[in-house]
């Protein structure tokens, strides 16, 4: 019997939150009366009806907030609150700021400007649609975004190395969070591009997971430069190539950059895992004998190569791998990049 797959959950993004709390405020800031739900429609045309908490109507404001729902997506900020604090101030314009757990942007590179809030042009422009019917002819309209977790939560973000301190980003293009939007990480991972290509750095170190950041600690490499990168090693160098970086150091174990070797620029799993036997290629082709080949296709991991090679004196098996993973790496680019790579052990060792 044929199993019937469940559809992914979506979910909407804090902007969306942000959005329905502010048009919700301004609602009962207007009538005077407590709202309980909104309809809004999302930058991406889809409409919800979101429920709105924690309803106050003060003697010159009224705030609420929108908890956030991220679906079927794996998000930090799933079930937080976004709250949207309305009030009537003197001018005649929208005013946008954040308030607590939104987080201050101090580099440059970004949508928005340094010692702004970091709320995105989206969100910003949806905000203003809600409460442009309710602007007065004589009075403007000030609305406070914050997120009381803020803080907290964005430690688990990408937030830091993009610049953003003090909490989370008001974000959303589209308004609705797809589940396990690998785009969504991929523009994170190009925007800390867009900050380090901002302040002028045209060097780049791209490390995939613990083993290359203890790398670069233990070289005293300049935090700036590092960007971890995960799975998405093609993904990265052809926007390195694009957003014209120069130098690319690519720092891995050897169990994922032998899949670049290989010609594999995504090194999940579900795309393929020959790494032992890509190694064992290598090794013949440096001359290790039948019975070392057999011993190193018999191991679970590439991890466990690294002796087996080094007792047989086939240390320049690594010296191969690192020269074929440069030639990959400039192959992807089109020799737009100067490119190096650090093979490295669990001990974050480089195998050279």
């Amino acid at each position: 019997m044929n199993q019937i797959k469940k559809t992914p959950k979506l979910g909407y993004t804090t902007g969306t939150c942000a959005q329905a709390a502010a048009k919700g405020a301004v609602l009962m800031l207007a009538g005077r009366r407590i709202i309980k739900k909104v309809n809004i429609e999302t930058p991406s045309s889809k409409r919800l009806n979101l429920k709105l908490i924690e309803q106050k109507i003060g003697k010159n404001f009224a705030s609420c907030a929108v908890v956030k729902d991220s679906g079927d997506d794996p998000d930090v900020t799933d079930g937080i609150k976004i709250f949207a604090k309305v009030r009537y101030c003197d001018g005649k314009n929208i005013i946008i700021r954040g308030g607590r757990g939104i987080g201050k942007v101090t580099k440059p590179g970004l949508a928005v400007k340094i010692g702004e809030s970091a709320i995105n042009p989206v969100p910003i422009k949806m905000i203003t649609r809600e409460l442009l019917p309710f602007l007065p002819q004589d009075k403007g309209i000030e609305a406070i975004i914050s997120a009381p977790e803020g803080a907290r939560i964005a430690k688990q973000t990408f937030n830091s190395n993009l610049g953003i301190f003090g909490g989370i980003s008001i974000i959303g293009t589209t308004g609705i969070v797809e589940p396990k939007s690998t785009s969504a990480y991929q523009r994170s991972l190009s925007l800390q591009l867009n900050v380090l290509t901002a302040s002028r750095y045209t060097d780049v170190v791209l490390i995939l997971g613990y083993v290359g950041e203890q790398y670069c600690k233990n070289k005293s490499l300049d935090k700036n430069l590092i960007i971890k990168i995960g799975d998405h090693v093609g993904y990265m160098l052809k926007e390195c190539a694009q957003k014209k970086i120069k130098r690319v150091l690519l720092a891995g174990h050897i169990g994922k950059l032998i899949k670049i070797a290989n010609g594999q620029f995504d090194t999940n799993i579900k795309y393929g895992d020959n790494r032992v036997e890509t190694i064992g290629r290598f090794a013949r082709n440096c001359g290790a004998g039948k019975e070392v080949i057999a011993r190193i296709l018999k191991q679970k991991t590439a991890e466990a190569t690294i002796d087996i090679l080094r007792e047989n004196n086939l240390s320049g098996v690594f010296h191969e791998i690192a020269k074929k993973v440069m030639a990959q790496m400039n192959k992807l680019t089109k020799g737009k990049l100067a490119c190096r790579c650090a093979l490295l052990s669990l001990k974050s060792e480089e195998l050279l």
